[in-house]
């Protein structure tokens, strides 16, 4: 069969790289505004998504639900809503950060908070059902250019203001005294200040325009999209490839490589290859952004040199969850976990097959303690790999693996996990010379090509057998094995951290540079990381697949990575425990009240992460710590009862010398 169904001619070229110039120009206007906040802030807007997404749906409720007139409705949003929500965020969220001095770990941190908050709550006002009558700005009127090429109205309008806003923020920056301050606080915040510079109004300034183009994004390409509270969020976090790819600093290159993957798209869509390689060709044209940017986060080892972000200071990206290891706060929260786990034994009918999901969870929440809690090592991809869990515990059951027979569940599970676990080098081999922002960047695109290329792929997803041992068909039983399992995780992990190797992980967490100083094998320590993570999360997503008795690929959406994330960082990174509080939490809230409810609570919570050192975990601590010495009103243990038995030595040798005469 012939590769090209369509004669390859100069005339079908341009029309192709016409059309992609839709959605090329909606990617370049969402790296005009990354780039323009990262310059003027130090932030990469990871919330970008979910900004466009909630002024697209507050444009349809004027429009659809309160018939406003759709040019009044869009000046509201765009110049109103739109820009008064970036200086919010700054007012409130970021600019205390930059002030405190926090780290990046902390405010990326933030901006995945502000993220999930906003998805939470348009969950909450308009549910998750998609919606195709989202109004458009521009009618999509076609009309001729000469040689007969059809171009429609609206594409036209997106290209001509990308351009326009191209062109504006390149005067601004390079002949206006605004432009001048610009670079000046690009260059050294503090410098600037000390110039007279306001950099909190540049910073401002920056925010608004930055959500601005967020939100002009939303309306432009809701219309052509389903509007659902992920699809279209994620669609313009990918497109942070186009940014990434001018390193965080370029408009120009932004918009060009922006318009060149839209054309690049549109021209693959004439690929109509025979066989069951047609999806996959069509999922490398549907998700050409997802592809550059993992291209361009494994091209590009760091980013966003020489901006103005504070400079993170030793440990501070482990600062992020980490817990304060006190006994009583421990002793709670185990009380805490067996209360909670033990009670849905008690539950029947759906209240029972909901509960289901918290040890599978919290095994999934365990592999974020690992790379995190104790590597420091950011990942925002576990979803990918509790999905390759669920599907390949599928997989070995339905006996789809070539070459392997059908299998029994259990035997099944174990050959997904031991299979999955070689796969986290697909991001800790990336981490041995990335940290931050990159990192985390690198993560979430493996995270995303897993879901895009795989879990949404008829060919790996069809024709799936997932069902239960006999002995474990009834929910009461199978929810037993999963707390025996989630058990064995808990002490494995809490025993990782107290053993040697726990040891080697904390000091790459606090202090990367110092623990390869100190003779630690560092990129074999990272790699480690990512490998147990690995592990863990395919055990528990092969017990949500089984618990569920199927492979749903939405519960291993990209964006459920960043919810998880968060929810760990503000449960406590570094705390066993407060993995599988968190997982109680956010099933007991979903299935408890309203849909959206869990994300809402991590979100808000997530904002306010740089008050609240240590998470929950590290706030439940110094709340027992308070607590046991007002009651016996004597003070704690000196820290030399803490020390090791070389410190015991050393503080032994010490008396004996300050008690000769």
């Amino acid at each position: 069969m012939p590769l090209l169904t369509e004669p390859a001619t100069l005339s079908l070229t341009i029309d192709l790289a016409i059309a992609g110039l839709a959605v090329g120009s909606a990617a370049a206007l969402s790296g005009i505004g990354l780039v323009v906040t990262y310059r003027a802030t130090g932030v990469l807007n990871l919330a970008q998504g979910a900004q466009a997404m909630v002024v697209a749906y507050l444009l349809r409720e004027l429009v659809v639900v309160w018939h406003w007139p759709v040019g009044l409705a869009a000046a509201l949003c765009l110049l109103v809503v739109a820009p008064g929500l970036g200086v919010v965020l700054e007012l409130g969220v970021f600019r205390p950060l930059q002030r405190r001095g926090a780290g990046p770990a902390e405010t990326m941190v933030a901006t995945i908070g502000v993220f999930i908050l906003l998805t939470g709550a348009v969950v909450l006002l308009w549910g998750t059902g998609p919606y195709a009558d989202a109004p458009s700005l521009v009618p999509s009127t076609p009309f001729t250019l000469p040689g007969g090429h059809p171009v429609r109205l609206d594409t036209a309008v997106q290209l001509g203001v990308v351009l326009v806003l191209s062109a504006l923020v390149a005067g601004v920056t390079r002949y206006t005294p605004f432009g001048l301050q610009l670079r000046a606080v690009v260059d050294d915040r503090r410098l600037a200040e000390l110039s007279g510079v306001n950099a909190g109004r540049v910073s401002a300034i920056g925010w608004a325009f930055g959500s601005f183009t967020a939100g002009l994004v939303g309306v432009l390409l809701a219309p052509n999209l389903l509007l659902d509270p992920y699809g279209l969020s994620l669609l313009v976090m990918e497109t942070m490839a186009v940014a990434v790819a001018g390193r965080l600093r370029s408009v120009g290159v932004a918009v060009a490589v922006g318009l060149g993957l839209g054309v690049a798209g549109s021209e693959l869509t004439r690929l109509r290859p025979g066989g069951q390689i047609l999806p996959l060709v069509q999922a490398v044209q549907s998700n050409l952004f997802v592809i550059a940017l993992l291209v361009v986060v494994l091209l590009q080892g760091r980013l966003g040199t020489g901006t103005q972000a504070p400079p993170a200071r030793a440990g501070a990206s482990a600062r992020v969850g980490r817990l304060l290891p006190e006994r009583g706060a421990g002793a709670v929260a185990a009380m805490a976990c067996t209360v909670l786990l033990l009670m849905p034994l008690g539950f029947r009918g759906p209240d029972l097959r909901n509960a289901l999901q918290v040890p599978a969870l919290a095994l999934v929440l365990l592999s974020v303690v690992v790379v995190t809690g104790y590597g420091g090592q950011v990942s925002l991809g576990q979803a990918g790999y509790a999905g390759m869990g669920a599907l390949g515990t599928a997989l070995f059951m339905s006996g789809k693996v070539p070459g392997v027979p059908a299998m029994p569940a259990i035997p099944a599970l174990l050959c997904a996990v031991l299979l999955t676990i070689p796969l986290g080098l697909l991001t800790g081999w990336p981490a041995i010379r990335r940290r931050g922002l990159a990192l985390a960047l690198v993560t979430f695109a493996v995270g995303t090509a897993m879901s895009r290329f795989v879990f949404d792929q008829p060919y790996a997803t069809t024709g799936l057998l997932l069902d239960r041992p006999g002995f474990l068909a009834d929910n009461r039983a199978f929810y037993a094995a999963e707390l025996a399992l989630l058990a064995l995780g808990v002490v494995i992990v809490r025993n990782l951290h107290r053993g040697r190797l726990g040891r080697a992980l904390t000091a790459l967490r606090d202090h990367e540079a110092g623990a390869s100083a100190a003779g630690l094998n560092v990129p074999w320590l990272k790699v480690f990381a990512f490998l147990t993570g690995a592990g863990l999360a395919a055990l528990g997503g092969g017990l949500m697949g089984l618990g569920g008795r199927a492979f749903n690929a939405a519960t291993f959406d990209p964006l459920q990575g960043l919810i998880w994330f968060a929810t760990v960082v503000v449960a406590g990174a570094d705390s066993a425990l407060g993995a599988v509080l968190a997982a109680a939490l956010l099933v007991g809230l979903d299935t408890g009240t309203a849909q959206g409810i869990s994300t809402v609570v991590v979100g808000a919570l997530a904002l306010g992460i740089g008050r609240m050192p240590g998470g929950l975990a590290g706030t439940l601590a110094r709340l027992t710590t308070s607590a046991g010495f007002s009651a016996t009103r004597a003070p704690l243990p000196p820290p030399s009862a803490r020390l090791t038995p070389l410190g015991e030595r050393v503080r032994a040798r010490i008396a004996a010398g300050q008690s000769r005469p």
